[in-house]
């Protein structure tokens, strides 16, 4: 990977954010987006916009093309079978919702068990805990060890002959965790579960198989990959699907509309009422073709360097904690300087122009268990270099300087 070539892709790089040179370290919370993106909405909104799939003129045709076009490079993207198990979302959140209405409240009856695990984002627990509110299912959690790591044996011992769903996020957005999704699902389905995966830190930065996971159902958002916001994917096995209800009713997913009762289009289109999002899927697909040009398993070399580099400077700070795995992590740190609130981290790390994210990362419940309010982050991607986490780590010096003198 040529890093100084890369960045050029990216023409947001290229300011100054308080003076200084724009360090962007925000990539988990949102991506930047490459130019050929960039310009593949524009020319979209430009030359072809248009509704899809009922209208039989030329710029009807084009849209059509290009958002189904995308659903392809998706379904390829991440080793699907057929278009037909590929739903386009507003994102990850929407799609794991859609699983939790229409499979979930379905499926999952009283004494059922759901079991999740203390590091999920909220989009991954709030949807589960509706479910079992409504029908009487008990959410389990998965117990972490004490690097914020799952042992098989936890799982084991937490997923039973109850157990109906199982639903885990591949790569924590906090601990940096990469999650064994292909044992779990293993497991889930050995006890007769479903195994659902929220790919939302995973897809934009390593290579996703779907069939090799055998996982039932994988959710991912385009924004973390390149992509514009408001698109994302489900991904369900077609005879799962096929049994599910919508759960929006409208146009474009139906198949004929009575008096008294309607019948729906097939696979994947039941489940996307009204006019779609189809800039947003362009641009996704736009993407794809990028991340795949770059290569995801160069992407995901890249930041694991990365991340190892973060993690043997940070280290070397006194005063800071960095939670999840030493090794073996994706591309972010996750961290606190004693007696500095995260907010106040980032707020100096911003005069230097170095973007962090600070908080409870919608992820209240892992907080929880780690015994904090709030955390900073620093997140990679593609784009960012050593020199960028030096700066950081400059910053974080110059913080822990500051406020020990305030």
């Amino acid at each position: 990977m040529d890093i100084i070539d890369i960045r050029k892709h990216f023409p947001i790089l290229d300011q100054q954010v308080n003076g200084r040179d724009l360090v962007y370290l925000d990539s988990a919370a949102t991506s930047q987006k490459p130019i050929a993106v960039i310009d593949a909405l524009s020319t979209y909104y430009r030359e072809y916009n248009s509704n899809v799939h009922r209208g039989v003129h030329t710029l009807g045709t084009k849209a059509t093309d290009g958002y189904e076009g995308a659903r392809e490079k998706v379904r390829k993207f991440i080793g699907a079978k057929s278009i037909q198990e590929i739903i386009f979302t507003r994102g990850a959140t929407t799609a794991l919702n859609i699983v939790a209405q229409s499979y979930g409240l379905t499926n999952v009856k009283q004494g059922d068990e759901i079991v999740i695990t203390y590091m999920e984002h909220h989009a991954n627990v709030i949807p589960w805990q509706q479910v079992a509110k409504i029908t009487g299912a008990t959410l389990k959690y998965i117990p972490l060890q004490e690097d914020g790591t799952i042992d098989l044996k936890d799982v084991e011992e937490t997923v039973t002959s109850n157990t109906k769903i199982v639903s885990v996020m591949q790569v924590s957005n906090v601990l940096g965790t990469i999650n064994p999704i292909k044992e779990i699902a293993k497991i889930a389905h050995n006890h007769g579960a479903i195994m659902v995966v929220d790919g939302a830190q995973s897809t934009p930065h390593m290579k996703i198989d779907v069939k090799d996971l055998d996982c039932d159902f994988f959710a991912f958002s385009g924004h973390k990959m390149g992509g514009p916001t408001g698109i994302g994917a489900l991904y369900g096995k077609k005879q799962l699907l096929e049994k599910m209800e919508p759960v929006e009713f409208g146009g474009e997913m139906i198949d004929f509309v009575g008096l008294q009762e309607s019948t729906w289009k097939e696979l994947p289109w039941k489940f996307e009422a009204g006019t779609p999002i189809i800039a947003g899927a362009i641009g996704l697909g736009a993407a794809i073709d990028f991340l795949e040009q770059v290569g995801l398993e160069n992407i995901e070399a890249h930041e694991q360097k990365l991340a190892q580099y973060a993690m043997d400077k940070m280290s070397q700070v006194e005063g800071l904690t960095i939670y999840g795995p030493k090794d073996h992590r994706a591309g972010l740190v996750t961290f606190n300087i004693e007696d500095v609130h995260p907010h106040d981290v980032a707020t100096v790390l911003d005069a230097d122009g170095i973007a962090v994210r600070a908080g409870h990362h919608c992820a209240q419940p892992l907080m929880k268990w780690l015994k904090v309010s709030a955390t900073a982050r620093a997140s990679f991607y593609l784009y960012n270099t050593e020199e960028e986490i030096d700066k950081l780590v400059a910053g974080i010096i110059k913080t822990k300087e500051y406020f020990s003198n305030v």
